[in-house]
């Protein structure tokens, strides 16, 4: 019997406990799902009987996180991604395997050899963005290279993003995954890419206005931003005198410019807690970020006028429906800007029962070969079956849980932080999820030059 640790049970992990559950007979699995809130772990153990179980924990109570992983054989993490060094340091020191969906984080990096040392696998970015992006591009890579191809050009781009026909509200937009990681998307370092072989950076009161066009074909087109550092991949993915890659992500067109005026405004800021009382109303909070000198007989009007927006536009309509100009109130003081910005969201952007989400992911490479050039377009979209089953659950969930039937199998040869960005990962790994109904299509075109 091997024993697998679950840390967290959030909106993302439906898919991949359900997976575990399902196998766990077979495989000679038992399931620990460590939660917080135990109502919500519960929700998603059902049919679990006999193979699962439950546990409360507060992952930040070292103590009591320690003794729980060192009962178990593999851990995965689904922790917010602050957590999971004092997870990684914990299962280096307790000596044991483990996997996260998320970016490795710096502090990561040092631990390698000692990982490696102690014969340990630390699987890294086995979600969806990141994850399933690595995999598919690395094997159309490998691929071309295998061909003798050379890659003088590849974009990828992905979002999380609401299905066509539960999209009722100007945004185009619900929350499928952590309501904060939204909020927060772009900032920190400036995000940065090759193109035509000049490095480019866009900082982040720049960035949701530095947006390009994606047409993906069934799908139509969305804004694509730029997302983080996209150069960082390029040895990492075997290409790295490639002179152009950009990795971005994805939203319904008509997004970034309403979001860019929440970012001039300086109501996504996350450094400092405000003033404003709980009884404070909306109005308030956003007359709160304008200047001195900001015209207008109402804040919507002075709104328009400080950020220079048509009165009568698409962007002031945004706002307008969230409620920012409105008398509703803040219910909750002490908050930082982007954390009082995120509570109205998350009532206002919320997925209604009925509701389903859409995860839409979008490669485009160019390359020579035989003295022709052509493009390969990937392109994978995924719809949930409810609030609970949601694409983003599947994509994110679906990688780890099969990563981790690999690792517990004996079928991961390499040791220490590792990405799935070879064959003995993102095969198996693809291949699977297109029988779960998660797969690219591809399309090759000739480029006129």
């Amino acid at each position: 019997m091997r024993n697998i640790l679950l840390l967290g049970a959030g909106r993302s992990a439906s898919s991949l406990i359900e997976y575990l559950i399902q196998h766990a007979r077979e495989q000679q699995w038992h399931l620990t799902v460590a939660e917080r809130d135990l109502h919500q772990a519960e929700k998603l153990v059902q049919g679990g009987e006999g193979v699962a179980q439950v546990v409360e924990l507060d992952a930040s109570i070292a103590q009591a996180r320690s003794a729980l992983i060192a009962k178990h054989d593999l851990v995965i993490s689904m922790l917010p991604h602050f957590m999971h060094m004092d997870v990684l340091k914990d299962c280096l020191r307790l000596k044991k395997n483990v996997i996260t969906p998320s970016y490795v984080p710096d502090a990561l990096w040092p631990l390698d050899a000692e990982f490696k040392q102690a014969g340990l696998v630390v699987l890294n970015e086995m979600g969806v963005d990141p994850g399933i992006d690595h995999m598919s591009a690395m094997r159309i890579i490998d691929g071309l290279h295998a061909k003798g191809a050379v890659i003088e050009a590849f974009e990828s781009y992905c979002g999380g993003l609401v299905a066509p026909e539960s999209d009722n509200n100007p945004w185009g937009y619900k929350f499928s995954w952590n309501p904060r990681n939204v909020v927060l998307a772009g900032q920190g370092p400036a995000a940065r890419y090759i193109h035509e072989a000049r490095i480019k950076y866009i900082p982040y009161h720049k960035l949701f206005r530095r947006t390009v066009r994606v047409d993906i074909p069934g799908l139509g087109a969305y804004d694509g931003y730029a997302n983080r550092d996209s150069l960082k991949y390029r040895e990492m993915y075997g290409i790295a005198g490639i002179p152009t890659m950009k990795r971005g992500t994805l939203r319904k067109s008509g997004y970034c410019e309403a979001w860019d005026a929440l970012v001039q405004l300086g109501c996504t800021e996350d450094g400092f807690a405000m003033e404003l009382p709980a009884h404070a109303t909306w109005a308030e909070f956003t007359s709160a970020f304008l200047p001195e000198d900001a015209v207008g007989s109402d804040v919507r009007s002075a709104v328009a006028n400080a950020l220079n927006l048509p009165p009568d536009g698409t962007v002031l309509a945004k706002l307008d429906w969230l409620g920012l100009f409105g008398s509703g109130t803040l219910s909750q003081d002490g908050l930082s800007p982007a954390a009082t910005l995120q509570r109205l969201l998350e009532e206002k952007w919320k997925l209604e029962p009925g509701d389903k989400d859409l995860l839409v992911m979008w490669h485009r490479f160019r390359f020579r070969a035989n003295g022709r050039t052509k493009e390969i377009h990937a392109s994978l979209a995924v719809t949930g079956e409810d609030t609970v089953h949601t694409a983003m659950a599947r994509t994110v969930g679906l990688p780890m849980a099969i990563g981790a039937k690999l690792l517990l199998n004996g079928k991961v040869g390499g040791r220490g932080v590792l990405l799935p960005v070879k064959p003995e990962l993102y095969d198996p790994i693809l291949d699977e999820l297109a029988t779960l109904g998660v797969a690219f299509k591809e399309q090759e075109v000739e480029v006129r030059t």
